[in-house]
Protein backbone atom coordinates (compact mmCIF):
# COMPACT_ATOMS: atom_id res chain seq x y z
CA UNK A 1 0.00 0.00 0.00
CA UNK A 2 1.36 3.42 -0.98
CA UNK A 3 2.14 5.99 1.72
CA UNK A 4 -0.08 9.03 2.38
CA UNK A 5 1.52 12.45 2.82
CA UNK A 6 -0.25 15.50 4.23
CA UNK A 7 0.33 19.05 2.99
CA UNK A 8 0.92 21.37 5.97
CA UNK A 9 1.54 24.63 4.12
CA UNK A 10 1.77 26.10 0.62
CA UNK A 11 4.25 28.94 0.13
CA UNK A 12 5.16 31.51 -2.51
CA UNK A 13 7.93 34.05 -3.15
CA UNK A 14 8.35 36.64 -5.90
CA UNK A 15 12.15 36.34 -6.10
CA UNK A 16 14.48 33.34 -6.25
CA UNK A 17 16.76 32.74 -3.30
CA UNK A 18 14.34 34.36 -0.86
CA UNK A 19 12.15 33.02 1.91
CA UNK A 20 8.64 32.04 0.82
CA UNK A 21 5.51 33.11 2.68
CA UNK A 22 2.54 30.81 3.42
CA UNK A 23 -0.61 31.56 1.41
CA UNK A 24 -4.17 30.26 1.55
CA UNK A 25 -3.76 28.27 -1.67
CA UNK A 26 -1.64 27.91 -4.79
CA UNK A 27 -2.51 27.07 -8.36
CA UNK A 28 -0.31 24.57 -10.13
CA UNK A 29 -0.01 24.89 -13.89
CA UNK A 30 2.26 23.12 -16.37
CA UNK A 31 4.93 25.70 -15.49
CA UNK A 32 4.69 25.16 -11.73
CA UNK A 33 3.27 27.41 -9.03
CA UNK A 34 1.55 30.44 -10.55
CA UNK A 35 3.00 33.80 -9.37
CA UNK A 36 6.05 32.07 -7.87
CA UNK A 37 9.59 32.98 -8.86
CA UNK A 38 10.52 29.38 -9.66
CA UNK A 39 7.69 28.76 -12.11
CA UNK A 40 8.81 28.01 -15.65
CA UNK A 41 9.22 25.34 -18.35
CA UNK A 42 11.93 23.40 -16.53
CA UNK A 43 12.32 20.48 -14.15
CA UNK A 44 12.52 22.37 -10.85
CA UNK A 45 9.01 23.84 -11.02
CA UNK A 46 7.81 22.96 -7.52
CA UNK A 47 9.92 22.56 -4.39
CA UNK A 48 8.89 20.34 -1.48
CA UNK A 49 10.32 19.92 2.00
CA UNK A 50 9.18 17.60 4.77
CA UNK A 51 8.44 18.71 8.31
CA UNK A 52 10.68 15.81 9.29
CA UNK A 53 13.65 17.69 7.82
CA UNK A 54 12.54 21.06 9.22
CA UNK A 55 12.21 19.65 12.76
CA UNK A 56 15.66 18.09 12.56
CA UNK A 57 17.26 21.33 11.46
CA UNK A 58 15.27 23.35 14.00
CA UNK A 59 16.88 21.33 16.79
CA UNK A 60 20.33 21.93 15.32
CA UNK A 61 19.67 25.66 14.90
CA UNK A 62 18.14 26.02 18.36
CA UNK A 63 15.08 27.89 17.12
CA UNK A 64 11.73 27.31 15.45
CA UNK A 65 11.69 27.34 11.66
CA UNK A 66 8.56 28.65 9.95
CA UNK A 67 7.05 26.96 6.92
CA UNK A 68 8.50 28.50 3.76
CA UNK A 69 11.74 29.71 5.38
CA UNK A 70 13.74 27.25 3.29
CA UNK A 71 11.93 28.46 0.14
CA UNK A 72 9.83 25.34 -0.26
CA UNK A 73 6.56 25.71 -2.15
CA UNK A 74 4.94 22.79 -0.36
CA UNK A 75 5.62 21.71 3.21
CA UNK A 76 4.61 18.10 3.92
CA UNK A 77 4.41 15.57 6.71
CA UNK A 78 4.48 11.79 6.65
CA UNK A 79 7.51 10.88 4.52
CA UNK A 80 11.22 11.65 4.41
CA UNK A 81 11.03 13.24 0.98
CA UNK A 82 14.77 13.02 0.30
CA UNK A 83 14.43 9.23 0.18
CA UNK A 84 12.22 9.43 -2.89
CA UNK A 85 13.70 9.07 -6.38
CA UNK A 86 13.29 10.92 -9.69
CA UNK A 87 10.17 9.82 -11.61
CA UNK A 88 8.32 8.89 -8.40
CA UNK A 89 4.95 10.62 -8.16
CA UNK A 90 2.69 12.36 -5.64
CA UNK A 91 -0.99 12.07 -6.52
CA UNK A 92 -3.93 13.90 -4.93
CA UNK A 93 -7.52 14.23 -6.01
CA UNK A 94 -6.82 17.21 -8.25
CA UNK A 95 -3.03 17.44 -8.65
CA UNK A 96 -0.21 15.14 -9.71
CA UNK A 97 3.51 15.86 -9.33
CA UNK A 98 6.53 13.94 -10.60
CA UNK A 99 9.84 14.06 -8.72
CA UNK A 100 12.62 15.47 -10.90
CA UNK A 101 15.51 16.14 -8.53
CA UNK A 102 16.69 15.39 -5.00
CA UNK A 103 18.52 18.32 -3.40
CA UNK A 104 20.27 21.16 -5.20
CA UNK A 105 23.40 23.28 -5.30
CA UNK A 106 23.68 25.63 -2.32
CA UNK A 107 24.67 29.24 -2.99
CA UNK A 108 25.77 29.67 0.63
CA UNK A 109 26.30 33.22 1.84
CA UNK A 110 24.99 34.67 -1.44
CA UNK A 111 21.55 33.27 -0.59
CA UNK A 112 19.10 35.27 1.54
CA UNK A 113 17.87 32.06 3.13
CA UNK A 114 21.40 31.17 4.25
CA UNK A 115 21.91 34.72 5.56
CA UNK A 116 18.68 34.79 7.57
CA UNK A 117 18.53 31.20 8.78
CA UNK A 118 22.25 30.46 9.01
CA UNK A 119 22.12 27.31 6.90
CA UNK A 120 19.82 25.59 4.44
CA UNK A 121 18.41 22.09 4.46
CA UNK A 122 17.07 22.22 0.88
CA UNK A 123 20.37 21.26 -0.82
CA UNK A 124 20.36 17.90 0.95
CA UNK A 125 16.78 17.10 1.89
CA UNK A 126 14.52 19.23 -0.27
CA UNK A 127 13.14 17.79 -3.49
CA UNK A 128 11.84 19.23 -6.73
CA UNK A 129 8.99 18.16 -8.97
CA UNK A 130 7.20 19.05 -12.18
CA UNK A 131 3.46 19.31 -12.64
CA UNK A 132 1.80 16.37 -14.40
CA UNK A 133 -1.80 17.30 -13.60
CA UNK A 134 -2.79 20.91 -12.94
CA UNK A 135 -5.01 22.10 -10.11
CA UNK A 136 -5.48 24.04 -6.90
CA UNK A 137 -3.77 23.08 -3.65
CA UNK A 138 -3.92 24.21 -0.05
CA UNK A 139 -2.94 22.99 3.39
CA UNK A 140 -4.76 19.81 4.37
CA UNK A 141 -4.54 18.15 0.97
CA UNK A 142 -3.30 14.57 1.08
CA UNK A 143 -0.95 13.06 -1.47
CA UNK A 144 -0.52 9.39 -2.24
CA UNK A 145 3.15 8.62 -2.80
CA UNK A 146 3.62 6.30 -5.79
CA UNK A 147 7.18 5.10 -6.33
CA UNK A 148 8.09 4.58 -9.99
CA UNK A 149 8.04 0.89 -10.91
CA UNK A 150 10.64 0.11 -13.58
CA UNK A 151 9.09 -2.16 -16.21
CA UNK A 152 11.27 -4.45 -18.31
CA UNK A 153 10.52 -7.03 -20.98
CA UNK A 154 13.09 -9.77 -21.56
CA UNK A 155 12.78 -11.59 -24.89
CA UNK A 156 14.72 -14.76 -25.63
CA UNK A 157 14.98 -15.91 -29.24
CA UNK A 158 15.82 -19.59 -29.58
CA UNK A 159 14.23 -22.34 -31.65
CA UNK A 160 15.71 -25.05 -29.43
CA UNK A 161 14.74 -23.46 -26.12
CA UNK A 162 11.26 -22.69 -27.45
CA UNK A 163 10.76 -26.35 -28.39
CA UNK A 164 12.08 -27.56 -25.03
CA UNK A 165 15.36 -29.03 -26.26
CA UNK A 166 17.24 -27.09 -23.57
CA UNK A 167 16.52 -24.54 -20.87
CA UNK A 168 16.95 -20.86 -21.63
CA UNK A 169 19.73 -19.64 -19.36
CA UNK A 170 20.66 -16.30 -20.93
CA UNK A 171 17.17 -14.79 -20.58
CA UNK A 172 16.97 -15.94 -16.98
CA UNK A 173 20.41 -14.46 -16.35
CA UNK A 174 19.16 -11.08 -17.60
CA UNK A 175 16.12 -11.36 -15.31
CA UNK A 176 18.30 -12.09 -12.30
CA UNK A 177 20.82 -9.32 -12.99
CA UNK A 178 18.15 -6.69 -13.60
CA UNK A 179 16.20 -7.64 -10.49
CA UNK A 180 19.33 -7.34 -8.37
CA UNK A 181 20.35 -4.07 -10.00
CA UNK A 182 17.07 -2.23 -9.46
CA UNK A 183 16.85 -3.50 -5.89
CA UNK A 184 20.34 -2.10 -5.26
CA UNK A 185 19.14 1.25 -6.61
CA UNK A 186 16.18 1.31 -4.23
CA UNK A 187 13.74 0.87 -7.13
CA UNK A 188 10.72 -1.35 -7.48
CA UNK A 189 10.67 -3.31 -10.73
CA UNK A 190 8.69 -5.83 -12.75
CA UNK A 191 10.03 -8.11 -15.47
CA UNK A 192 8.00 -9.80 -18.17
CA UNK A 193 9.76 -12.79 -19.70
CA UNK A 194 8.96 -14.00 -23.22
CA UNK A 195 10.47 -17.00 -25.01
CA UNK A 196 9.96 -17.13 -28.78
CA UNK A 197 11.46 -19.03 -31.72
CA UNK A 198 13.77 -17.32 -34.22
CA UNK A 199 10.92 -15.68 -36.08
CA UNK A 200 11.11 -12.09 -37.32
CA UNK A 201 7.36 -11.49 -37.20
CA UNK A 202 7.04 -12.80 -33.65
CA UNK A 203 10.00 -10.69 -32.57
CA UNK A 204 8.64 -7.50 -34.12
CA UNK A 205 5.20 -8.09 -32.63
CA UNK A 206 6.62 -8.85 -29.19
CA UNK A 207 8.76 -5.69 -29.21
CA UNK A 208 5.83 -3.52 -30.32
CA UNK A 209 3.58 -5.01 -27.64
CA UNK A 210 6.19 -4.34 -24.95
CA UNK A 211 6.49 -0.71 -26.07
CA UNK A 212 2.70 -0.28 -26.12
CA UNK A 213 2.47 -1.79 -22.62
CA UNK A 214 4.84 0.85 -21.27
CA UNK A 215 8.05 -1.11 -20.82
CA UNK A 216 10.91 1.16 -19.79
CA UNK A 217 13.42 -1.38 -21.08
CA UNK A 218 13.47 -4.24 -23.55
CA UNK A 219 16.35 -6.71 -23.47
CA UNK A 220 16.59 -9.38 -26.14
CA UNK A 221 19.02 -12.28 -26.06
CA UNK A 222 19.98 -14.42 -29.02
CA UNK A 223 20.15 -13.91 -32.77
CA UNK A 224 22.90 -11.26 -32.86
CA UNK A 225 25.49 -13.26 -34.85
CA UNK A 226 25.92 -13.79 -38.60
CA UNK A 227 24.20 -17.16 -38.96
CA UNK A 228 21.22 -17.60 -41.31
CA UNK A 229 18.73 -17.48 -38.36
CA UNK A 230 20.39 -14.54 -36.58
CA UNK A 231 17.72 -11.95 -37.30
CA UNK A 232 17.46 -9.85 -34.14
CA UNK A 233 19.41 -6.73 -35.24
CA UNK A 234 17.79 -6.83 -38.68
CA UNK A 235 14.32 -6.68 -37.11
CA UNK A 236 15.02 -4.30 -34.22
CA UNK A 237 17.30 -1.71 -35.81
CA UNK A 238 14.67 -0.38 -38.29
CA UNK A 239 12.24 -0.04 -35.37
CA UNK A 240 14.50 2.32 -33.43
CA UNK A 241 13.76 6.04 -33.30
CA UNK A 242 17.34 6.65 -32.17
CA UNK A 243 20.29 4.25 -32.12
CA UNK A 244 22.83 4.26 -29.28
CA UNK A 245 25.92 2.82 -31.02
CA UNK A 246 28.54 3.73 -28.42
CA UNK A 247 27.64 1.17 -25.77
CA UNK A 248 27.74 -1.83 -28.13
CA UNK A 249 30.89 -0.56 -29.90
CA UNK A 250 32.63 -0.27 -26.54
CA UNK A 251 31.67 -3.82 -25.57
CA UNK A 252 32.81 -5.25 -28.90
CA UNK A 253 36.18 -3.51 -28.66
CA UNK A 254 36.68 -4.31 -24.96
CA UNK A 255 36.09 -8.05 -25.30
CA UNK A 256 37.11 -8.37 -28.94
CA UNK A 257 40.68 -7.36 -28.11
CA UNK A 258 40.99 -10.62 -26.18
CA UNK A 259 38.45 -12.80 -28.00
CA UNK A 260 38.22 -11.84 -31.69
CA UNK A 261 34.97 -13.79 -32.07
CA UNK A 262 33.27 -11.09 -29.96
CA UNK A 263 33.80 -8.65 -32.83
CA UNK A 264 31.35 -10.65 -34.94
CA UNK A 265 28.43 -9.71 -32.67
CA UNK A 266 25.93 -7.38 -34.35
CA UNK A 267 24.26 -6.31 -31.10
CA UNK A 268 22.41 -2.99 -31.22
CA UNK A 269 20.92 -0.57 -28.70
CA UNK A 270 18.53 2.32 -29.07
CA UNK A 271 15.26 4.01 -28.20
CA UNK A 272 11.69 3.41 -29.37
CA UNK A 273 9.50 6.18 -28.00
CA UNK A 274 10.36 6.17 -24.29
CA UNK A 275 11.56 2.57 -24.25
CA UNK A 276 15.26 1.69 -24.19
CA UNK A 277 16.12 -1.42 -26.21
CA UNK A 278 19.22 -3.60 -25.93
CA UNK A 279 19.90 -6.66 -28.11
CA UNK A 280 22.34 -9.05 -26.41
CA UNK A 281 23.99 -12.28 -27.58
CA UNK A 282 22.59 -15.62 -26.50
CA UNK A 283 25.14 -16.90 -23.99
CA UNK A 284 25.23 -16.42 -20.23
CA UNK A 285 28.83 -15.22 -20.31
CA UNK A 286 28.12 -12.66 -23.00
CA UNK A 287 25.03 -11.47 -21.11
CA UNK A 288 27.16 -10.84 -18.03
CA UNK A 289 29.81 -9.01 -20.04
CA UNK A 290 27.27 -6.81 -21.81
CA UNK A 291 25.28 -6.04 -18.67
CA UNK A 292 28.45 -5.07 -16.79
CA UNK A 293 28.69 -2.10 -19.15
CA UNK A 294 25.03 -1.42 -19.95
CA UNK A 295 23.92 -1.21 -16.30
CA UNK A 296 26.33 1.68 -15.79
CA UNK A 297 24.24 3.74 -18.19
CA UNK A 298 20.60 2.72 -17.74
CA UNK A 299 19.59 5.08 -14.94
CA UNK A 300 20.96 8.15 -16.69
CA UNK A 301 19.48 6.98 -19.99
CA UNK A 302 16.06 6.57 -18.35
CA UNK A 303 16.25 10.11 -16.99
CA UNK A 304 17.32 11.54 -20.34
CA UNK A 305 14.40 10.10 -22.31
CA UNK A 306 12.04 11.47 -19.65
CA UNK A 307 13.57 14.95 -20.02
CA UNK A 308 15.31 15.05 -16.64
CA UNK A 309 18.44 17.17 -16.85
CA UNK A 310 20.24 15.43 -14.02
CA UNK A 311 23.18 13.08 -13.69
CA UNK A 312 22.72 9.62 -12.18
Amino acid sequence: MNQIIKVLSVNVSEKKGTIKKPVDFIRLSRNGVEKDAHAGPWNRQVSLLGKESIDKFSKEAGRDISFGEFAENITTEGLKLYKTLPLDRFVSEHVELEVTQIGKHCHGKNCQIFQEVGNCVMPKEGIFARVIREGKMQAGVKFEYKPRVIKTTVITLSDRAFHGLYADKSGKKIEKRLGEFWTSQGRKSTIDYVLIPDDEYLLEGTVREAVQNGSDFIFTTGGTGIGPKDITPDVVKPMLDKEIPGIMDLIRIKYGSEKPAALISRSVAGVIGQTLVYCLPGSQKAVDEYLDEILKTVTHSLYMIHRLDIHA
